[in-house]
């Protein structure tokens, strides 16, 4: 084979080459284009999905922060109301405590002390600032008188203790009792009242 024709066929061998380098370099570039856009696409998706989770973990948080707020502010105004009831039933103690008992208040509470101890001869303590009312009682009550032996102070805001003459049975008829009987039952209708705006 002559010069020639070897040149001829190393030409036609060199652009084959050729052609088969550009449709390799150009199946490349179209795959590596397709792989670009699809990493492109995988990412802006994954973005996406970084912004709904982090929008997810906003309200969420968002929620619990809504609802300790919200927990807190029961709890502020529960202990503002226990606060405020406090105070009314403070002031009732003290008008109670402050002032002498009337007459007949006093002699009531006196005959169902007595009554409840059924004891013949009994002794009462009261209030330092109810004893001249209640020695007033027994001066005008002599039935009542004849069953009470002493009267004694004692350290309560009203109201009446009955005892027998052994000091075995004791009755308390005192204010701070019946407050302490009477305040639960109260307890919703003042809470109602005060609060029923609320």
């Amino acid at each position: 084979m002559s010069d020639a024709g070897m040149e001829k066929i190393s030409g036609a061998i060199l652009n084959k080459v050729m052609v088969d380098a550009e449709n390799i370099i150009k199946e490349a570039k179209g795959r590596a284009k397709v792989e670009i856009e699809n990493a492109k696409k995988r990412r802006e998706e994954r973005i996406e999905e970084g912004k709904h989770k982090m929008i997810e973990e906003a309200k969420g948080e968002a929620a619990r922060i809504l609802a300790r707020a919200s927990i807190k502010a029961r709890q502020e105004l529960l202990t503002a109301k226990a606060s405020i009831i406090d105070e009314v039933i403070n002031r009732v103690k003290n008008a109670v405590s402050g002032t002498p008992s009337d007459e007949s208040p006093l002699l009531n509470l006196i005959k169902e002390a007595i009554d409840a101890l059924g004891a013949n001869k009994a002794r009462i303590y009261v209030s330092p600032k109810d004893v001249a009312t209640a020695q007033g009682i027994l001066n005008s009550d002599k039935k009542l008188a004849s069953k009470i032996v002493e009267i004694t102070e004692f350290d309560c805001m009203g109201g009446v203790v009955a005892e027998d003459i052994d000091a075995k049975i004791r009755i308390d008829n005192t204010y701070e009792t019946r407050l302490e009987i009477l305040l639960p039952k109260l307890l919703p209708e003042i809470s109602k009242e005060l609060f029923e705006a609320l």
